[in-house]
């Protein structure tokens, strides 16, 4: 910000800017979103950028099973395996092309995160597959969809073209769900 409190002559980094309406016609609501590179304006303005994602925690039942699941169905790779003290554990694994993102198998346990009822409350909607986590990608949807039903991975929805890609839907050993996607 300049002195009198305003903004410089650039833009604020952390607004996007929309262009005029498009094309594609008078009545379009559609707008081009364009982005404003804040990277540009880190180095000299003092802004602290994040650069990327390392962890991710998806709540497990069991962590025992959980690990079978990741590893010996899903072919994840075992990145973490430590007890953290009495009845706690750190169990990440990772995606077998993304050894950089740890996926951390949590164990829904009373204690530290849950007090009380929660722990319980958390496991049961952990079990009623109230949770998406999110989207893994491979390169053949329609083999990686017959070698995971191969192995007992329950699917939600077999591999549909949707207008937004190829997907099927599967669920973990708890019953967390996730979107597998081809990249087109």
């Amino acid at each position: 910000m300049s002195g009198g409190g305003g903004w410089s002559t650039r833009p604020p980094p952390s607004y996007p800017t929309v262009s005029p309406p498009n094309k594609a016609g008078k009545n379009s609501n559609f707008r081009e979103l364009k982005t404003v590179d804040a990277s540009a304006y880190a180095g000299d303005n003092g802004l602290t950028m994040i650069t990327k994602l390392n962890h991710v925690s998806i709540f497990v039942l069991d962590q025992d099973s959980a690990h079978d699941f990741y590893v010996n169905k899903l072919g994840f790779k075992v990145h973490t395996d430590a007890s953290m003290g009495p009845g706690m554990r750190w169990l990440t694994v990772t995606p077998p092309e993304q050894p950089d993102l740890e996926i951390s198998l949590m164990a829904i346990n009373e204690g530290m995160m849950f007090k009380g009822d929660s722990a319980q409350k958390m496991r049961d909607l952990v079990a009623a597959g109230t949770f998406g986590f999110g989207v893994f990608e491979c390169n053949d949807l329609n083999a990686t969809y017959e070698e995971l039903k191969t192995k007992g991975v329950e699917f939600k929805k077999p591999p549909t073209k949707e207008f937004y890609g190829y997907e099927a839907l599967f669920k973990d050993d708890s019953g967390n769900w996730f979107s597998l996607g081809q990249k087109e």
